[in-house]
């Protein structure tokens, strides 16, 4: 193809829209990649003709299936499951398994796509997947998430395999559901092997995966920060979200000295300006791992505290934020809202949980501002130490774990100010992050011709 006939940015998205109607949320990850990847890719002519993007936004498979299980009065219950593996250019596929009533095709195609270029950014051989099913654990029994999870791993296991695609938990999916998937592994193949990460310690887990993605979050805020000669310490930051990735987010901002004032579900968020501590920490993580109780009653407990009911806190002033619910939780008025308060630093916990919209306007205020893909890397980079453990039959100690993982969040951000240092003192992190992610998959892709 001659430089002349090279696909304009408006045609190659016009494109990706008529291939996938109905899909908003695929083609919005597909936009924000492309929009940095297209500057990036005009006078690379290899590029081009080889049609790397083109190829990257498409799935090398999406599989989908039914999930049919048994509640506990035995009535007979239908979902849907997927597997989507977007692309193995550097490694086996890799990326977690989502359990909620809001995923969809379009949903899962975008967390893949981002997780080839977050597996990427990491150093580590993992090429991108996501999959998932449309139910609901929460208010379901222990025996009911076990039939639903064996059902959906008889017709997974068929996909997946240690060096083929491993998947790990999210969003509904943690230490319990993987434990009942890898035992129906297990017993569907006759072999113990990898093929599931953030298992229990019990069988083959890595002792660092529960903090990885929360604690990686916010060593990547380290690393913007200090990068402006900057830190955490004696600032004030909100944070939504009360699972797993919000609460060791909270955790690791209150050890470097910051003060976290909200945690949010699905109904709201709590503010309490007297700081969450880490007393207050470890008394939302029984909330929600034990009783899985709902954060409004942190208000009850803690009285100086206030429960704000259908609302994000992304109003509440602050030096940092970090969003560590899920995508498109932080809009276009809300991204004003925290620039007018004084934020200085966003670093997302979630995957894609800035609109496009918002993203721009932390851009033009000239916010430090980390994606997820970069940002959130660090569940996943420990996930592939967790791949490497299993495959060797060992098992490194929290502390050596922790030391990898601060690295890996340096790596990651390092190779961001590379490639989105705009030379007047701003650093586009995620310019930075798109390109680094792409350049070495799209390598990897021309090495092996036209697969």
């Amino acid at each position: 193809m001659a430089v002349s006939d090279h696909v304009d940015f408006p045609t190659f998205m016009e494109g990706v829209k008529k291939r996938n109607p109905g899909q908003p949320e695929f083609v919005q990850a597909v936009q924000e990649v492309a929009t940095d990847i297209f500057d990036f890719m005009e006078d690379k002519e290899e590029y081009h003709s080889a049609q790397i993007l083109r190829r990257i936004a498409e799935p090398d498979r999406v599989v989908s299936f039914r999930v049919c299980w048994e509640d506990d009065n035995h009535n007979i219950r239908v979902q849907r499951g997927w597997r989507v593996q977007n692309n193995n250019a550097i490694g086996p596929y890799k990326g977690g398994i989502r359990f909620h009533p809001s995923v969809t095709e379009s949903v899962l195609k975008f967390l893949a796509f981002e997780q080839t270029f977050k597996n990427s950014l990491t150093g580590l051989p993992m090429g991108g997947g996501k999959g998932g099913a449309n139910f609901n654990p929460r208010g379901k029994s222990d025996a009911e998430v076990m039939r639903f999870c064996q059902s959906f791993m008889t017709e997974l296991y068929r996909h997946v395999g240690p060096d083929t695609d491993v998947p790990a938990g999210d969003i509904g999916v943690g230490a319990r559901e993987i434990g009942y998937m890898f035992g129906q592994y297990k017993r569907i193949t006759n072999r113990w092997e990898g093929v599931l990460t953030g298992k229990g310690m019990e069988y083959g887990g890595s002792q660092m995966r529960p903090e990885a993605t929360g604690y990686g979050a916010v060593y990547f805020m380290e690393n913007m920060l200090k990068h402006k000669k900057d830190s955490i310490d004696g600032k004030t930051a909100v944070i939504s979200g009360s699972g797993n990735v919000a609460t060791h987010a909270a955790e690791q901002i209150t050890k470097q000295g910051g003060k976290v004032l909200t945690l949010s579900d699905s109904g709201g968020f709590i503010h309490d300006p007297d700081g969450i501590d880490q007393e207050k920490i470890d008394w939302i993580k029984d909330l929600k791992n034990n009783k899985r109780g709902r954060i409004s009653e942190y208000a009850d407990h803690y009285t100086a505290a206030t429960f704000h009911a259908g609302k994000r806190p992304w109003n509440v002033p602050c030096d940092l934020a970090l969003p560590c619910a899920t995508q498109n939780e932080l809009n276009e008025e809300e991204a004003r809202e925290l620039v007018d308060n004084g934020v200085m630093a966003v670093s997302e916990g979630a995957n894609m949980p800035t609109t496009l919209e918002g993203v721009h306007v932390f851009h033009d205020a000239k916010i430090m501002y980390g994606p997820g893909k970069a940002a959130n890397a660090g569940g996943v980079a420990v996930s592939g130490l967790e791949m490497s453990q299993n495959a060797e039959r060992i098992s490194w100690n929290h502390e050596r774990l922790g030391e990898m993982l601060t690295e890996l969040m340096e790596g990651i951000h390092d190779k961001c100010v590379e490639y989105g240092d705009q030379g007047d003192g701003y650093v586009d992190y995620v310019k930075g992050a798109n390109i680094a992610g792409f350049k070495k998959v799209a390598d990897a892709m021309l090495a092996y011709g036209v697969v």
